[in-house]
């Protein structure tokens, strides 16, 4: 094992660096992205310290001395090592769920922090998870960046994990982002992205064709048909392994055409 305390770690804009944490999946592609937030020289902000894996934990400890860590909503792939690492480095952990903190206050929406010489601003954006939230840096680069979590993804689209998510607030969470302008997106999976405004611009066109898409559903099978018929009919030809994905998001886009 490399005892390089910057093994791992990747520079993802003037302000970040990740580390690719040892979990790849279906839901997680190819890892949670672990970021590590700081003017360089300073200490560090970590975001979503991701699975329980010690040599993963200790490459984030050793990479700068730890201020605090944020978590962006409540999944394991970003919480499981929360307590551990809150252990590994006396760092506060703050979450916008209270349950997910540990030694440091829930998070509020709007709510501006000041840590390893870096601004970071607070945006709450439930859709995917009602306890989901970005991170704004304004001053990361000329156009700023935003840690999206599981909100925008680096490579795909995320789904709607109803019933906790809904589609009606996620819509609400990119507008509010798109408004942000052409800010580099740093997503919990997948690649960096460029252009905030224009990835959001994508996301909601694919919402409203994938409305489209159950309302014809509806036409067809009946406007009471089940979750698992419009599934079906929708996502024929979805992996087994995303199934309950493609479920919940169906879900979701039908409590969103009812209500």
């Amino acid at each position: 094992m490399s005892t390089d305390p910057n093994a791992g770690i990747v520079r993802s804009s003037p302000l970040t660096r990740f580390r690719l944490a040892p979990n790849p999946g279906p839901m997680s592609l190819d890892g949670t992205n672990s970021y590590l937030v700081g003017v360089p020289g300073a200490g560090v902000v970590v975001v979503d310290p991701g699975p329980l894996d010690e040599p993963h934990l200790q490459a984030l400890a050793g990479a700068g001395a730890v201020e605090l860590v944020l978590i962006t909503h409540h999944h394991s792939d970003h919480t499981e090592a929360s307590h551990r690492f809150h252990e590994l480095t006396g760092a506060p952990v703050r979450a916008l769920d209270p349950a997910f903190c540990h030694g440091g206050a829930p998070l509020a929406d709007g709510e501006e922090l000041d840590a390893a010489g870096v601004r970071i601003r607070v945006l709450a954006t439930p859709g995917h998870t009602a306890d989901s939230v970005c991170l704004h840096l304004p001053g990361d680069g000329p156009d700023g960046s935003v840690l999206t979590g599981d909100t925008i993804l680096g490579r795909g689209t995320t789904i709607i994990a109803y019933p906790d998510g809904r589609l009606g607030p996620y819509l609400a969470s990119l507008e509010r982002l798109a408004a942000l302008g052409p800010a580099t997106v740093l997503p919990a999976h997948g690649p960096v992205l460029p252009s905030l405004a224009d990835i959001c611009g994508k996301y909601l066109q694919h919402r409203h064709e994938r409305l489209e898409q159950i309302r014809g559903a509806l036409s067809r099978l009946g406007p009471d048909a089940s979750v698992q018929a419009v599934t079906d009919y929708v996502y024929h030809d979805v992996d087994a392994s995303v199934r309950g994905a493609a479920e919940s998001s169906v879900a979701a886009q039908l409590e969103f055409l009812r209500s």
